[in-house]
């Protein structure tokens, strides 16, 4: 399964090598006040890729970790009621009296 795993991903690497080498062509980007800058294209769609891709990580690690704390949270609550349960009632001492015992009508 770790060859199957190695061999997609250099099939990946593969692909994105020969996109960049057949598209290296520089593009030209106009900016503010006539600056214009030359990018090649596999590079401005690196840049863009990880545009989208970084808020949405940031925000899946967040939220991965609220729930992480929300489930410790949980546990703890869990195991502080089972400890509350698990302890026996006190026991009456023997003079006690008994309660009478309930008569439904």
């Amino acid at each position: 399964m770790q060859f199957l795993k190695a061999l997609f991903w250099f099939l990946i690497l593969g692909v994105i090598a020969a996109f960049a080498v057949t598209n290296w062509h520089p593009v030209e980007i106009q900016l503010w006040s006539g600056l214009v800058a030359d990018v090649n294209l596999p590079f401005l769609i690196l840049v863009a890729f990880l545009f989208g891709l970084i808020p949405m990580l940031l925000l899946y690690h967040t939220v991965r970790w609220r729930y992480r704390q929300r489930i410790t949270m949980l546990e703890r609550t869990l195991e502080d009621m089972r400890a509350v349960h698990a302890t026996p009632p006190p026991a009456q001492p023997a003079d006690a009296p008994a309660a009478p015992p309930l008569v439904l009508s």
